[in-house]
């Protein structure tokens, strides 16, 4: 199939976005449902890890304080390094950080981990931004729709 030239642009447009909103979206939900689970975990975790309100509550807190440390640096390094590999590295250690926190037994666990996976995931956010900068024109960056 051949596209006419004054339609190219369009049509590029189209197709990337076709390709990477599916998963960029998947990838939001599962960073926004991650961010959100210590809320759902807490239910049964604060009375089977004996863990006061105030340890539970400081716990949920330290992840926003890894995740404001590393946000700036994060989103340089994204743009010096690569956006797409620093996706792919910040999705695998972050991966391995959730999986680790299902290990912990004290307080102390508790907040290194929060604090970790705050800091594994400051990154998540800059990298993507930066990826469908280097994808998308100025002018279309502000357009969600595939039609356009």
């Amino acid at each position: 199939m051949t596209v006419p030239v004054e339609l190219l642009p369009n049509e590029t447009r189209r197709r990337v976005t076709r390709r990477l909103m599916p998963f960029l979206f998947l990838l939001y939900i599962v960073a926004y449902i991650d961010r959100i689970n210590i809320g759902f975990a807490g239910l049964q975790m604060t009375p089977e890890l004996h863990f006061s309100d105030a340890v539970f509550g400081f716990g949920s807190g330290v992840f926003f304080v890894g995740y404001l440390l590393l946000g700036i640096p994060g989103a340089i390094l994204v743009e010096k390094w690569s956006a797409r590999k620093m996706m792919a590295t910040t999705l695998v250690v972050w991966g391995f950080v959730a999986s680790a926190t299902g290990f912990i037994h004290t307080a102390p666990q508790f907040y290194v981990m929060r604090f970790l996976l705050g800091l594994t995931e400051a990154a998540f956010f800059p990298g993507v931004i930066t990826y469908l900068g280097h994808w998308y024109r100025p002018q279309d960056r502000a357009k969600a729709s595939p039609c356009s």
